[in-house]
């Protein structure tokens, strides 16, 4: 899905934890033993953070899609006018913004599993709080809270992935990214009906995703003093990204690379906010809107794989910028057209066009000589990015408002397509920040 983990250098070595060598230890039983154990307590430990970061990843969404199945009946519990209901939906990008750039501190001073195991935490402590606030300030206080969680542990995930598997890398990132694109397509579909089957109360309906986000906690939890694994490599990546940004700011890439990020991460936000909103003032049934949007989300799923190798076997990833974009402007023609009509297939294209994310992650990784280079372009990109994203589904619910109806709104979702493909076919060309800066 999208919104989305920040990029690690993918050419440095993982650092792993020192294990004496057979042939340094006497001979005997009691080495052999010894070894058994040790190999006995590494299986664990690596199978416990396998179902922790499944459980995780299944909970960096829901409580952003569920609320996106039933914001009208949100809106209308706690009074809220279309601006506001805008400034709800602009809530995610804020915190990713806001909080994720403290994730790597948090984890250098505590332990990654330790900060992942708090996020999950305040996960679990703002979906219970947000359905029984008192009123608009309190139900965005909490959501505040789960978003806050969402942001660190989104941020670490790749981080836990290698640090635990430094072998694996690829196969564990594309577990925990399809148990990401199943939770959020998952909580997209069933919210609505779920929330018929418990008596219709939204309060109830958004309440119940705090049951998963407890759940995803427990595997955290013997992790939590596990802070051997926070070594010299995370405060050298740490120290990098926070010494490194001056001169970032000088590249040209870098900016449309920022630009690019913020531009997607926007459309993926406009999509999830008020995407089943708009099929269902066109009259599409709320259970069927909620499943068109986690059409949309499951997208994600098949083409985060294949996207990402198409684009590192080209030097140019402007044809593919373009494609996608494209795509998206077709999805926003239909829904200004026939929303109701053509409203599996705007779905389908729209999803399509939400894969920019992995291209935008993708691009980031090519963009830079260095390993040290890509993670300060990366922090940078995903910083400037979240920035940019915040007003876009604001300035929807203005516009919705203000004319009463989806045409403004759609005819910007599509008009912000074409600055899109502009500026990621800027920063698809073959050429790295350190030319620029």
């Amino acid at each position: 899905m999208h919104d989305e983990p920040k990029t690690l250098d993918p050419t440095a070595r993982p650092a792993t934890t020192t294990v004496p060598a057979a042939t340094t230890a006497p001979p005997g039983a009691a080495v052999a033993g010894d070894s058994s154990a040790r190999g006995r307590a590494q299986r664990w430990t690596l199978g416990l953070v396998t179902v922790g970061l499944v459980l995780a990843a299944l909970n960096l969404r829901p409580a952003i899609t569920s609320l996106g199945a039933l914001l009208e009946e949100v809106s209308a519990g706690l009074h809220m006018s279309g601006t506001v209901a805008g400034v709800l939906t602009s809530v995610p990008p804020l915190c990713f913004a806001v909080f994720g750039i403290t994730a790597p501190r948090l984890a250098r001073r505590f332990g990654p599993a330790a900060v992942v195991c708090a996020g999950m935490a305040a996960i679990f402590t703002g979906l219970i709080l947000r359905p029984f606030a008192g009123g608009t300030v309190g139900f965005l206080a909490a959501s505040a809270l789960a978003l806050m969680g969402i942001a660190v542990s989104n941020v670490l995930m790749p981080v836990i992935v290698k640090r635990y598997f430094p072998d694996r890398i690829g196969s564990m990132t594309g577990l925990y990214s399809m148990a990401l694109a199943l939770g959020t397509s998952i909580a997209a579909a069933a919210t609505v009906p779920m929330t018929a089957a418990l008596g219709g109360d939204w309060r109830i309906g958004l309440g119940v995703w705090a049951a998963i986000a407890a759940l995803a906690v427990l595997p955290w939890i013997p992790l939590v003093r596990d802070r051997d694994r926070v070594t010299t490599e995370t405060r050298t990546t740490t120290a990098a990204t926070e010494t490194a940004a001056p001169r970032i700011t000088r590249s040209r890439t870098a900016w449309a690379l920022g630009c690019y990020f913020g531009l997607q991460a926007t459309g993926a936000y406009i999509t999830m906010g008020w995407m089943p909103q708009i099929f269902r003032d066109a009259g599409v049934p709320a259970s069927t809107a909620g499943v068109l949007l986690a059409v949309t989300m499951v997208m994600g799923v098949p083409l985060a794989f294949v996207i990402p190798r198409l684009a590192t076997r080209m030097k140019n990833q402007g044809p593919i910028v373009v494609a996608l974009g494209l795509c998206g402007l077709a999805g926003y023609t239909g829904l200004f057209l026939a929303p109701a009509a053509g409203a599996w297939v705007w779905a389908l294209l729209l999803g399509v066009s939400n894969c920019s994310f992995p291209l935008a992650l993708t691009m980031i990784g090519m963009r830079s000589r260095t390993g040290a280079g890509v993670v300060r372009l990366s922090a940078f990109a995903q910083s400037v990015g979240y920035l940019i994203s915040i007003p876009g589904p604001l300035l929807v619910g203005v516009l919705y408002q203000h004319s009463g109806g989806w045409g403004l709104p759609i005819v910007l979702m599509g008009g912000l397509m074409v600055p899109q493909m502009i500026v990621g076919t800027l920063a698809g060309r073959d050429r790295t920040v350190e030319d620029e800066s």
